[in-house]
């Protein structure tokens, strides 16, 4: 089991945990990942880690598609990794949720499934560079040829001779989505999975690996990466410790998407916490935000977490570790001791 550290976006000051990522990759961790939202974007502190490492991957998890066009998403993520020496960045995508891509970037929010296929489309022909970038698409077209066009727009080919395997990711938890992933993508970044779900996504994959295969493409596990997410807090008194993850939970499941579309909360009813799900959406709704995260149940922090004592850490990751389908986890923590712990629970070799 690979290992990640997730260093998210920034909140109200930027600031960069350097020392925790230089430990990660002295530790023999694979990837650092970043986050945007509206906020801090996910490539520049990338760009700034490259030249403060030498070794450990620079992934995003997740890059908004409103937030560039699939030609300046490759350009980031071509120009990154070249300056961090070739093969180490990993270009992770999501589309967000309508009130972002149409609140925050003035953007409709579409079709995003086609969307998602065409953008990917266009960036492996930017890597690739085999000929001018046409591509005409349901949802995206270049060169451009609609309203206010000029008609003067030109096919081009990058002028920077790039890394024509960047690998791919997309950050989804639906069927559709996560069976899109894993037929035209390298890897997974799966929204909201544990050890007790898992098996949702294996049929989903299943499904985008034999479209693949039937286009000619063979494509199966031993191919295709499924990078897993975990919050990781050491604390003796486990209750204290799912207390501090609640207000996320409670932002995402409450206010992070419309009373009407809002993939966490869906995500939630789901798997059997439909009532807690609609009690939190309505009181954060209402304002009453520490009522909403009060609401959030014990049991379904502790499923998507790793937190209490060392060993209680220790003793729960061999959930995770014993995931056939998954191949990585991502940390989330703000603790240096929890990727000091994660790396001797997972068996890593320090990095030489």
């Amino acid at each position: 089991m690979r290992l990640g550290l997730s260093i998210g976006y920034s909140g109200a000051e930027m600031k960069l945990p350097l020392e925790r990522v230089k430990r990660a990759e002295q530790l023999g961790y694979d990837c650092v990942w970043t986050a945007e939202a509206y906020g801090s974007d996910a490539v520049t502190p990338l760009a700034f880690l490259a030249g403060q490492t030498s070794r450990i991957k620079l992934g995003t998890g997740i890059m908004q598609l409103a937030a560039r066009t699939p030609a300046n998403a490759a350009m980031c993520a071509a120009t990154v990794d070249a300056l961090a020496g070739g093969g180490r960045f990993i270009a992770g995508l999501g589309v967000s949720g309508p009130q972002i891509v149409e609140g925050w970037y003035g953007q409709p929010w579409g079709r995003p499934y086609y969307r998602l296929a065409d953008y990917i489309a266009i960036m492996r022909k930017i890597f690739r560079r085999e000929a001018p970038v046409s591509h005409d698409g349901r949802e995206i077209a270049l060169p451009y040829t609609g309203e206010g066009a000029t008609g003067l727009g030109k096919p081009l080919k990058s002028i920077l001779h790039m890394n024509p395997d960047i690998p791919i990711y997309i950050g989804a938890g639906n069927e559709a989505t996560v069976r899109l992933t894993a037929e035209i993508c390298d890897g997974l970044l799966p929204l909201g999975l544990t050890p007790s779900s898992a098996h949702e996504y294996v049929p989903w994959i299943e499904e985008g690996f034999a479209r693949a295969n039937k286009k000619g493409e063979a494509k199966g596990f031993d191919n295709f990466d499924v990078t897993a997410s975990v919050h990781v807090d050491i604390n003796d008194d486990v209750k204290a410790a799912l207390a501090r993850l609640k207000p996320e939970v409670a932002l995402y499941v409450g206010g992070m998407g419309h009373r009407s579309k809002n993939f966490h909360k869906d995500m939630m009813t789901r798997r059997g916490f439909g009532d807690a799900a609609n009690r939190i959406q309505e009181l954060y709704l209402a304002g009453r935000k520490q009522e909403a995260t009060d609401a959030v149940p014990d049991e379904w922090v502790d499923e998507k977490s790793l937190v209490g004592s060392p060993d209680r850490i220790r003793e729960r990751f061999k959930r995770w570790a014993e995931l056939e389908m998954v191949d990585s986890v991502y940390i989330r923590t703000t603790q240096d001791a929890a990727v000091d712990l994660m790396a001797e629970a997972a068996g890593l070799a320090p990095a030489r």
